[in-house]
């Protein structure tokens, strides 16, 4: 069992701090870079993350979970807001983790549950409103072209093409 705060949560936010000023600065992200840069000794990233992968993964997810759903009144304006924070996520720092995670995924259970938590928070700002499209028809129409948009042209969409796909998306719910 961990304890708010303590060495643990200490040791734990300088080392994310570290893969975050890494990142920020365009440097590549090490064990032995982060260890240096936290000031926390390698064995013990080794010990609580095993690999830069899961220190990565564990990076990605605290920052996702850091961006609430939004709940702006209206379905629009939700919508509007999901897809241009998840446009601007990958237009930054992170963008290239969020693909990474996104693609590749995490054996990490305590990963996967809060991927499904996401998920599952995601479906309550659908369910607030009436005639809301799916969340499947939210990933198809939404969330995937942004991701295939900064895959593979390695450009993220601006908010107002983020906006577009939302137009698309609510088209397929007018009579």
């Amino acid at each position: 069992m961990q304890r708010p705060g303590g060495r643990s949560a200490r040791v734990r936010t300088a080392v994310h701090q570290a893969v975050v000023e890494l990142l920020q600065e365009g440097l590549d992200v090490s064990i032995a870079e982060v260890a240096e840069r936290s000031g926390v000794h390698q064995a013990t990233i080794y010990r609580r993350w095993g690999t830069i992968a899961g220190l990565i993964n564990d990076v990605v997810i605290e920052v996702l979970r850091q961006s609430p759903v939004p709940d702006t009144g209206t379905l629009r304006g939700d919508l509007d807001a999901y897809a241009v924070q998840m446009a601007r996520d990958l237009a930054g720092p992170f963008g290239k983790l969020f693909l990474r995670a996104a693609l590749v995924g995490s054996e990490n259970a305590e990963d996967q549950i809060y991927l499904l938590e996401r998920g599952i928070q995601v479906q309550g700002m659908l369910d607030r409103h009436e005639n809301a499209p799916t969340l499947i028809e939210l990933m198809e129409i939404v969330q995937a072209p942004i991701y295939f948009h900064a895959l593979v042209f390695n450009a993220p969409l601006g908010p107002e093409q983020a906006k577009s796909l939302v137009d698309r998306l609510l088209s397929l719910r007018e009579p």
